[in-house]
């Protein structure tokens, strides 16, 4: 079923860039970031409605079949569209500001953080009991789902901070997820669906996965990592994403408290590319760092019974 979630995003993918094309859904692009990004302005964005909705395709009828993989699968999945949801309302309220020039441009974070923390502790209060290890041992339930919550929050955003350059995203959480293909359903349909939507979106893109797809991806990792393995392997195997997010908060504190900046550009992928790194090399080192950090996950869960 891999296969054909890779050739059903694939197909969507393309479809959505035709129809984003003739449409006119153009990403906008910063002027004050890398001036190479200048030449992508204009470029097809909200890709990941795309591969999500393949997701969704393929994973229920394989779920009414029976071989969705139970309720922990249901949980992930329903998780991640949920997620996904909140990421596509920020997606269209860009496309919609862009296309009439004017209105409300995003998603605040005083409106975005509410709907992620009301998803997220709803997957803690499921997920707390069919965790495979236990959250925090001897603590009690009510902390385990705070910590859980927390973790799904954090995931989504770290994820969505991975975000920006041709391909990052994509491939960071492929790798991530490699880990876990035997054991969840979604996760292995995820990469499918990813290796389809990075067909378009290798460098030079030719769409860009936006919100809704990150929102996606983080959620999956975040749950799948919870259920199947251990949530305290996530910040490793998610090396990337971790530094993503800290690196936008200590230049968001840095610049409050001190008037100034620690890095260049936050997120720290952009810090890269300001101080000379093309943007393809720091994609594929980043991908060698997390391929580095998942296999020592990967050593970890070896080793477990």
């Amino acid at each position: 079923m891999m296969v054909v979630a890779a050739l059903l995003s694939w197909f969507l993918v393309g479809l959505f860039i035709r129809a984003s094309r003739a449409r006119g859904w153009g990403q906008p692009v910063r002027r004050d970031g890398p001036q190479t990004h200048l030449k992508k302005e204009g470029t097809p964005t909200a890709g990941g409605v795309a591969f999500v909705l393949a997701l969704a395709l393929v994973f229920f009828p394989l779920s009414l079949a029976g071989r969705g993989g139970g309720e922990r699968e249901l949980l992930l999945i329903l998780t991640a569209l949920a997620m996904g949801v909140i990421g596509g309302i920020d997606d269209l309220l860009k496309i919609r500001s862009r296309m009439r020039g004017g209105g409300k441009k995003e998603l605040l974070a005083r409106e975005k953080f509410p709907l992620q923390i009301l998803v997220a502790l709803a997957f803690a209060f499921f997920a707390a009991p069919l965790a495979s290890h236990e959250v925090l041992p001897s603590l009690g339930r009510v902390l385990d789902i705070i910590l859980l919550t927390l973790v799904m929050v954090g995931s989504v955003n770290a994820f969505n901070f991975t975000d920006g350059l041709d391909g990052l995203l994509a491939g960071v959480a492929m790798i991530v997820l490699l880990p876990l293909l035997a054991l969840s359903p979604v996760s292995a349909l995820l990469v499918a669906v990813l290796l389809g939507f990075l067909w378009f979106n290798a460098h030079p893109a030719r769409v860009f996965m936006g919100d809704m797809g990150s929102h996606a991806i983080g959620a999956v990792a975040a749950g799948a990592y919870v259920l199947y393995a251990d949530v305290w392997l996530l910040p490793l195997a998610a090396i990337i994403p971790v530094v993503a997010v800290l690196s936008v908060v200590l230049q968001v504190a840095s610049f409050r408290l001190r008037g100034k900046r620690i890095f260049k550009m936050s997120p720290i992928q952009h810090h890269f590319e300001l101080s000379g790194w093309p943007e393809t090399h720091v994609t594929v080192r980043f991908w060698v760092v997390t391929a580095v950090a998942t296999a020592a996950v990967w050593w970890v869960l070896g080793g477990r019974p």
